[in-house]
Protein backbone atom coordinates (compact mmCIF):
# COMPACT_ATOMS: atom_id res chain seq x y z
CA UNK A 1 0.00 0.00 0.00
CA UNK A 2 1.23 3.54 -1.27
CA UNK A 3 -0.18 6.87 -0.12
CA UNK A 4 0.92 10.05 -0.02
CA UNK A 5 4.44 11.02 1.92
CA UNK A 6 3.76 11.65 5.30
CA UNK A 7 -0.02 10.61 5.71
CA UNK A 8 -0.91 7.36 7.45
CA UNK A 9 -3.51 4.94 6.83
CA UNK A 10 -4.54 2.11 9.20
CA UNK A 11 -7.22 0.00 8.21
CA UNK A 12 -8.49 -2.27 10.39
CA UNK A 13 -7.20 -5.83 10.33
CA UNK A 14 -9.48 -8.76 8.79
CA UNK A 15 -9.87 -11.28 11.61
CA UNK A 16 -7.61 -14.39 10.71
CA UNK A 17 -6.09 -12.22 7.62
CA UNK A 18 -2.67 -12.23 10.04
CA UNK A 19 0.58 -11.35 8.19
CA UNK A 20 3.77 -13.79 7.59
CA UNK A 21 1.55 -16.81 7.86
CA UNK A 22 2.38 -19.68 10.28
CA UNK A 23 5.14 -21.56 11.54
CA UNK A 24 5.05 -24.94 13.00
CA UNK A 25 7.37 -25.51 16.80
CA UNK A 26 7.81 -29.13 17.52
CA UNK A 27 3.40 -30.07 16.75
CA UNK A 28 2.69 -26.07 17.78
CA UNK A 29 1.29 -24.29 14.72
CA UNK A 30 1.69 -20.57 15.16
CA UNK A 31 0.74 -17.15 13.41
CA UNK A 32 4.08 -15.71 12.64
CA UNK A 33 2.54 -12.54 13.54
CA UNK A 34 2.12 -13.01 17.84
CA UNK A 35 1.29 -11.20 20.50
CA UNK A 36 3.81 -9.92 23.69
CA UNK A 37 2.21 -9.55 26.94
CA UNK A 38 5.36 -7.99 28.98
CA UNK A 39 3.84 -4.30 28.54
CA UNK A 40 0.62 -4.89 30.04
CA UNK A 41 1.80 -4.80 33.55
CA UNK A 42 2.59 -1.58 35.21
CA UNK A 43 5.87 0.79 34.76
CA UNK A 44 8.94 -0.66 34.28
CA UNK A 45 6.99 -4.50 34.25
CA UNK A 46 6.00 -4.01 37.61
CA UNK A 47 2.85 -3.65 39.52
CA UNK A 48 -0.54 -4.03 37.79
CA UNK A 49 -1.95 -2.08 34.50
CA UNK A 50 -3.22 1.40 35.01
CA UNK A 51 -6.07 0.27 32.76
CA UNK A 52 -6.90 -3.43 33.90
CA UNK A 53 -9.92 -3.69 31.18
CA UNK A 54 -7.73 -2.30 28.50
CA UNK A 55 -5.37 -4.81 29.17
CA UNK A 56 -7.84 -7.53 28.70
CA UNK A 57 -9.59 -5.92 26.02
CA UNK A 58 -6.05 -5.65 24.21
CA UNK A 59 -5.31 -9.44 25.04
CA UNK A 60 -9.07 -10.56 23.80
CA UNK A 61 -8.26 -8.65 20.46
CA UNK A 62 -5.12 -10.62 19.49
CA UNK A 63 -7.46 -13.68 19.95
CA UNK A 64 -10.13 -12.22 17.94
CA UNK A 65 -7.63 -11.11 15.15
CA UNK A 66 -6.59 -15.05 14.83
CA UNK A 67 -2.84 -14.90 17.15
CA UNK A 68 -2.32 -17.83 18.29
CA UNK A 69 1.20 -17.32 19.75
CA UNK A 70 1.06 -15.41 23.09
CA UNK A 71 4.39 -14.77 25.09
CA UNK A 72 4.45 -14.14 28.45
CA UNK A 73 6.35 -14.53 31.67
CA UNK A 74 5.23 -15.11 35.24
CA UNK A 75 8.68 -12.29 36.04
CA UNK A 76 6.13 -10.12 34.28
CA UNK A 77 4.63 -7.87 36.72
CA UNK A 78 5.73 -10.61 38.69
CA UNK A 79 2.85 -12.83 37.97
CA UNK A 80 0.53 -9.55 36.55
CA UNK A 81 0.88 -10.29 32.67
CA UNK A 82 0.16 -14.47 33.33
CA UNK A 83 -2.95 -13.21 35.44
CA UNK A 84 -4.50 -11.47 32.97
CA UNK A 85 -3.63 -13.56 29.91
CA UNK A 86 -5.77 -16.01 32.32
CA UNK A 87 -8.23 -14.06 33.11
CA UNK A 88 -8.98 -12.50 29.47
CA UNK A 89 -8.33 -15.89 27.68
CA UNK A 90 -9.25 -18.62 29.84
CA UNK A 91 -10.25 -21.51 28.65
CA UNK A 92 -7.83 -20.75 26.06
CA UNK A 93 -9.25 -20.60 22.13
CA UNK A 94 -8.43 -24.29 20.13
CA UNK A 95 -5.13 -23.34 18.76
CA UNK A 96 -3.53 -20.71 21.18
CA UNK A 97 -0.45 -21.32 22.32
CA UNK A 98 0.84 -19.57 25.39
CA UNK A 99 4.48 -19.41 25.63
CA UNK A 100 6.71 -17.86 28.89
CA UNK A 101 9.86 -18.31 30.10
CA UNK A 102 12.37 -18.99 33.37
CA UNK A 103 15.75 -18.18 34.25
CA UNK A 104 15.27 -14.68 35.83
CA UNK A 105 13.03 -13.10 38.62
CA UNK A 106 12.51 -9.85 40.02
CA UNK A 107 14.00 -8.05 43.24
CA UNK A 108 12.34 -5.12 45.18
CA UNK A 109 13.97 -2.46 42.95
CA UNK A 110 12.98 -3.79 39.81
CA UNK A 111 15.89 -5.84 38.76
CA UNK A 112 15.86 -8.97 36.65
CA UNK A 113 18.24 -11.29 38.92
CA UNK A 114 18.79 -14.70 37.85
CA UNK A 115 17.25 -17.70 39.11
CA UNK A 116 18.73 -20.74 37.49
CA UNK A 117 19.03 -23.18 39.78
CA UNK A 118 16.86 -26.28 39.58
CA UNK A 119 15.19 -25.52 42.41
CA UNK A 120 14.16 -22.01 41.08
CA UNK A 121 13.06 -23.04 37.47
CA UNK A 122 11.15 -26.29 39.03
CA UNK A 123 9.34 -23.79 41.38
CA UNK A 124 9.05 -20.85 38.00
CA UNK A 125 7.54 -23.82 35.84
CA UNK A 126 4.76 -24.48 38.47
CA UNK A 127 4.62 -20.93 38.88
CA UNK A 128 3.53 -20.57 35.61
CA UNK A 129 1.14 -23.48 35.52
CA UNK A 130 -0.78 -22.09 38.20
CA UNK A 131 -1.24 -18.47 36.95
CA UNK A 132 -1.90 -19.39 33.48
CA UNK A 133 -4.13 -22.00 34.87
CA UNK A 134 -2.67 -24.80 32.86
CA UNK A 135 -1.70 -28.87 33.56
CA UNK A 136 1.38 -28.51 30.88
CA UNK A 137 3.14 -25.69 29.32
CA UNK A 138 3.44 -25.46 25.76
CA UNK A 139 6.86 -24.11 25.57
CA UNK A 140 8.88 -22.79 28.26
CA UNK A 141 12.19 -20.64 27.14
CA UNK A 142 15.18 -20.48 29.60
CA UNK A 143 16.11 -16.29 29.76
CA UNK A 144 19.82 -16.45 29.99
CA UNK A 145 22.38 -13.65 30.63
CA UNK A 146 21.69 -10.48 32.12
CA UNK A 147 20.16 -7.44 31.05
CA UNK A 148 22.89 -6.19 29.07
CA UNK A 149 22.41 -9.26 26.88
CA UNK A 150 23.73 -12.99 26.46
CA UNK A 151 26.83 -13.66 28.78
CA UNK A 152 28.79 -16.56 28.03
CA UNK A 153 28.86 -19.38 30.35
CA UNK A 154 27.04 -23.33 30.24
CA UNK A 155 24.20 -23.75 30.48
CA UNK A 156 24.10 -27.37 30.77
CA UNK A 157 22.46 -27.70 34.74
CA UNK A 158 19.72 -25.48 33.72
CA UNK A 159 18.48 -26.71 30.51
CA UNK A 160 18.94 -30.37 31.84
CA UNK A 161 16.55 -29.66 34.88
CA UNK A 162 14.11 -28.21 31.67
CA UNK A 163 14.18 -31.57 30.05
CA UNK A 164 13.70 -33.00 33.16
CA UNK A 165 10.45 -31.40 33.90
CA UNK A 166 9.38 -31.92 30.11
CA UNK A 167 9.57 -35.75 30.99
CA UNK A 168 7.80 -35.27 33.47
CA UNK A 169 4.85 -33.84 31.51
CA UNK A 170 4.59 -30.12 32.24
CA UNK A 171 6.15 -28.88 29.04
CA UNK A 172 5.73 -29.80 26.04
CA UNK A 173 8.98 -28.06 24.03
CA UNK A 174 11.70 -25.61 25.09
CA UNK A 175 13.63 -22.78 23.68
CA UNK A 176 16.67 -20.46 24.96
CA UNK A 177 16.31 -16.55 25.19
CA UNK A 178 18.80 -14.11 25.13
CA UNK A 179 21.49 -17.06 24.54
CA UNK A 180 24.81 -16.79 22.63
CA UNK A 181 25.33 -18.93 19.67
CA UNK A 182 27.27 -21.26 21.22
CA UNK A 183 24.81 -21.44 24.35
CA UNK A 184 21.92 -22.79 21.58
CA UNK A 185 24.43 -25.13 20.40
CA UNK A 186 24.95 -26.72 23.69
CA UNK A 187 21.14 -26.53 24.17
CA UNK A 188 20.64 -28.64 21.27
CA UNK A 189 23.24 -31.39 22.03
CA UNK A 190 21.31 -31.81 25.50
CA UNK A 191 17.66 -31.59 24.21
CA UNK A 192 15.34 -30.61 21.01
CA UNK A 193 15.32 -26.92 21.16
CA UNK A 194 12.00 -24.96 19.06
CA UNK A 195 12.93 -21.66 19.28
CA UNK A 196 15.28 -18.98 20.22
CA UNK A 197 14.12 -15.38 21.52
CA UNK A 198 16.86 -12.72 21.26
CA UNK A 199 17.49 -9.28 20.59
CA UNK A 200 17.75 -8.66 17.15
CA UNK A 201 16.32 -5.90 14.53
CA UNK A 202 17.53 -3.89 11.55
CA UNK A 203 20.35 -1.92 13.72
CA UNK A 204 21.30 -5.29 15.48
CA UNK A 205 22.34 -7.63 13.15
CA UNK A 206 24.97 -9.81 15.22
CA UNK A 207 22.37 -12.79 15.08
CA UNK A 208 22.34 -13.37 10.92
CA UNK A 209 23.99 -16.40 11.00
CA UNK A 210 22.26 -17.82 13.73
CA UNK A 211 19.01 -16.74 12.12
CA UNK A 212 20.01 -18.50 8.86
CA UNK A 213 21.35 -21.62 10.47
CA UNK A 214 18.22 -22.14 12.40
CA UNK A 215 16.24 -22.10 9.67
CA UNK A 216 17.89 -24.59 7.29
CA UNK A 217 17.22 -26.42 10.73
CA UNK A 218 13.55 -25.88 10.95
CA UNK A 219 13.98 -23.71 14.39
CA UNK A 220 12.22 -20.64 15.08
CA UNK A 221 13.97 -17.49 15.45
CA UNK A 222 11.73 -14.74 17.92
CA UNK A 223 13.52 -11.32 17.74
CA UNK A 224 12.47 -8.47 20.48
CA UNK A 225 13.01 -4.86 20.72
CA UNK A 226 12.09 -4.64 16.98
CA UNK A 227 12.91 -0.64 17.37
CA UNK A 228 15.98 -0.97 19.93
CA UNK A 229 19.00 0.70 20.06
CA UNK A 230 19.02 2.38 16.89
CA UNK A 231 21.20 5.79 16.33
CA UNK A 232 19.61 8.68 14.86
CA UNK A 233 21.32 8.32 11.69
CA UNK A 234 19.85 4.60 11.75
CA UNK A 235 16.20 6.28 12.85
CA UNK A 236 17.01 8.43 9.88
CA UNK A 237 17.23 5.78 7.41
CA UNK A 238 14.60 3.83 8.38
CA UNK A 239 12.10 7.11 8.87
CA UNK A 240 12.71 7.53 4.71
CA UNK A 241 11.48 4.32 4.23
CA UNK A 242 8.93 4.63 5.72
CA UNK A 243 8.16 8.10 4.73
CA UNK A 244 8.46 6.53 0.93
CA UNK A 245 5.43 3.98 2.05
CA UNK A 246 3.30 6.43 3.97
CA UNK A 247 3.58 4.23 7.32
CA UNK A 248 5.46 4.23 10.39
CA UNK A 249 9.03 3.28 11.26
CA UNK A 250 7.65 0.57 13.35
CA UNK A 251 5.44 -0.57 10.53
CA UNK A 252 8.81 -0.93 8.52
CA UNK A 253 10.64 -2.68 11.12
CA UNK A 254 8.09 -5.52 11.54
CA UNK A 255 7.60 -5.57 8.02
CA UNK A 256 11.82 -6.37 7.58
CA UNK A 257 11.67 -9.09 10.25
CA UNK A 258 8.92 -10.90 8.34
CA UNK A 259 10.38 -10.74 5.39
CA UNK A 260 13.55 -12.25 6.87
CA UNK A 261 13.34 -15.23 6.92
CA UNK A 262 10.64 -17.50 7.44
CA UNK A 263 11.11 -19.09 10.95
CA UNK A 264 11.29 -15.41 12.21
CA UNK A 265 8.00 -14.85 14.15
CA UNK A 266 7.22 -11.51 15.48
CA UNK A 267 5.63 -10.63 19.42
CA UNK A 268 5.28 -6.78 19.30
CA UNK A 269 3.33 -5.93 22.44
CA UNK A 270 1.19 -3.42 23.51
CA UNK A 271 -1.22 -1.64 25.77
CA UNK A 272 -3.35 -0.58 22.89
CA UNK A 273 -5.94 -2.04 21.10
CA UNK A 274 -5.45 0.58 17.86
CA UNK A 275 -1.34 0.26 18.48
CA UNK A 276 -1.97 -3.90 18.07
CA UNK A 277 -4.16 -3.11 14.44
CA UNK A 278 -1.11 -1.11 13.59
CA UNK A 279 1.04 -3.28 14.17
CA UNK A 280 -0.88 -5.82 12.39
CA UNK A 281 -1.40 -3.73 9.45
CA UNK A 282 2.36 -2.56 9.77
CA UNK A 283 3.59 -5.93 9.28
CA UNK A 284 1.78 -6.49 6.33
CA UNK A 285 3.31 -3.89 4.40
CA UNK A 286 5.39 -5.42 1.55
CA UNK A 287 9.20 -3.62 0.89
CA UNK A 288 10.46 -3.53 -2.34
CA UNK A 289 13.73 -4.74 -3.39
CA UNK A 290 14.91 -1.21 -3.71
CA UNK A 291 13.76 -0.90 0.06
CA UNK A 292 15.44 -3.84 1.01
CA UNK A 293 19.03 -2.74 -0.27
CA UNK A 294 18.54 0.66 1.53
CA UNK A 295 17.45 -1.06 4.80
CA UNK A 296 20.26 -3.53 4.85
CA UNK A 297 22.80 -0.76 5.16
CA UNK A 298 21.26 0.22 8.85
CA UNK A 299 22.87 -2.37 10.08
CA UNK A 300 26.49 -1.91 8.04
CA UNK A 301 29.12 -1.22 8.72
CA UNK A 302 29.20 3.05 7.30
CA UNK A 303 27.16 6.01 7.68
CA UNK A 304 23.49 4.79 7.65
CA UNK A 305 24.86 2.03 10.02
CA UNK A 306 27.23 4.22 12.00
Amino acid sequence: MTTTPGTTTTPVPVAGALPGGTWTMGDLEVTRFGYGAMQLAGPWVMGPPADHDGALAVLRAAADLGITHVDTSVAYGPRITNELVREALHPYPEGLHVVTKVGSTRDAQGGWPPARRPDELRRAVQKNLDTLGLDVLDLVNLRLGDAAGPQPGSLAEAFTTLVELQEEGLVRYLGVSNATPDQVAEARSIGPVVCVQNLYNLAHRDDDALVDALAADGIAYVPFFPLGGFSPLQSEALAAVAVDHGTTPMAVALAWLLQRSPNVLLIPGTSSVAHLHENVAGAALRLTDEDLVALDRIGRPGPAGA
